[in-house]
């Protein structure tokens, strides 16, 4: 069946997929266009599944991704992500997303690939969907799409249209579609979240006034007063799928969860070293209640978090009622990361260390992030590192054994050269047991 909407996209559905050998394929575009890879069988039988994950492929920088293609292809991942913000060009996602294609084209022809997008992908600078309301401008801060309905359908359209069939399908306002589902991959069930699909915009929303209705710059606040009754983040539809997918088992060993972006304020500086910012509402630490009861989910479903969106790459463990009761999570690192660099530096929000002495790192340890949540540190990579912190996350899980594996590599680094390193304070090796 083929979609003639905006976009030059051609969709097809295939019923009782036969995946149990590989399937070669060839798309064709006239006489010269040919573009052919192979569809993998399911590595039902592989103890080890493995996913590469990348976001933020600005366009700071217009060139090929080859260190990425050859580093990738090596490693030779079961499943590609990226977590949004694969387009930078607002106003031209058609082209952008071609030019994303030849960028990455050798890393999806012959595996995997899950794409969703983020705001600057539907030319936004942030985004709080707010369930499809008509945002009043880009910045997006009241809630809701600025630009119009069909360009936002055809951005998912070209995106997500390779993605399993929606949980729910139901349309949003405006007739915007959803695509959150899931996806297993070889007995490692991925659920694939919209995280800012639903959530509240923060305009008019809290008594905080800042020099953004997102940013906050007074640390003496009580991050309560922000956490306003009826404020929503995933939404009632998507709790509900993560409800019904954490109690589906069958023929699954291990559960991840893929979004845009973190469940927490994972940065203290943002942009330059000079704006330092007390609580960032555009990260998923607000609202607080609705942050909680998303990684209540996520911890039911023996989960762990994959996400991208902060241009920071971090792995910590997440604190609902106690330090590190919660979900683990992975924010992997902007492709390119010269267009907005952040940072990990706290001042005085460790309430009382447990740093790992054994970490080289020197902000580790358990801390309440701005809006008052628990966070444990693990691993960061402020942009001060090689490649500028730009690069990509490699996840191993383990089904023997319920151990997930966090490599995080710079983009300037080809890991068979001899002394090929990640980003200090990684990898690290977590064991799902909540």
């Amino acid at each position: 069946e083929t979609v003639n909407d905006i976009g030059w996209s051609a969709l097809f559905h295939v019923d009782d997929w036969e995946d149990s050998q590989d399937v070669r394929y060839r798309l064709r575009h006239g006489e010269e266009a040919v573009f052919e890879g192979l569809i993998r069988r399911a590595p039902r039988d592989s103890e080890e599944i493995v996913l590469a994950a990348l976001s933020c492929n600005s366009n700071k920088d217009r060139g090929l991704r080859p260190n990425y293609v050859r580093n990738i292809n090596h490693q030779d991942p079961d499943l590609i992500f990226f977590a949004g913000d694969q387009s930078y060009d607002h106003k031209q996602h058609t082209a952008a997303w071609l030019k994303f294609g030849l960028q990455f084209k050798e890393t999806f022809r012959n595996r995997p690939c899950v794409a969703i997008p983020d705001d600057h992908d539907i030319g936004q600078g942030n985004i709080w969907g707010e369930n499809g309301k008509k945002a009043s401008s880009s910045a997006g801060n009241d809630g809701g799409y600025f630009y119009h309905h069909e360009y936002v359908k055809m951005v998912e359209r070209c995106q997500t249209g390779n993605l399993p069939d929606p949980y729910d399908p139901t349309p949003i306002e405006q007739g915007i579609g959803v695509y959150y589902t899931s996806l297993n991959i070889g007995g490692v069930d991925f659920a694939i979240l919209e995280d800012r699909k639903f959530k509240t915009g923060p305009k008019g929303r809290h008594p905080m006034k800042g020099p953004r209705p997102d940013h906050i710059r007074d640390e003496s606040y009580d991050p309560k007063v922000v956490d306003v009754p009826g404020l929503k983040l995933l939404g009632d539809r998507q709790l509900a799928f993560l409800e019904d997918w954490s109690d589906d088992t069958e023929g699954i060993a291990m559960k991840a969860v893929l979004s845009q972006t973190g469940f927490c304020g994972g940065a203290h500086i943002h942009g330059s070293k000079n704006n330092r910012l007390h609580a960032d509402m555009d990260s998923n630490g607000w609202p607080q209640t609705g942050r909680n009861k998303a990684l209540r989910a996520i911890k039911k479903a023996g989960a762990v978090h994959i996400g991208g969106d902060q241009h920071l790459p971090t792995v910590i463990q997440h604190g609902i009622d106690e330090f590190r009761d919660g979900p683990w999570a992975f924010i992997v690192p902007a492709s390119v990361n010269n267009y907005y660099k952040r940072w990990w530096w706290p001042e005085n929000e460790q309430p009382g260390g447990n740093h790992d002495p054994d970490n080289l790192l020197p902000w580790t340890g358990d801390y309440f992030d701005g809006l008052g949540n628990r966070i444990t540190m693990h691993a960061y990579a402020n942009p001060e590192n090689v490649s500028e912190g730009a690069g990509f996350g490699l996840i191993r899980f383990h089904k023997s054994t319920n151990e997930v594996n966090f490599e995080c590599w710079p983009r300037e680094v080809f890991v068979l050269e001899k002394g090929a390193a990640q980003f200090p304070g990684w990898p690290v090796t977590v064991k799902v047991d909540y």
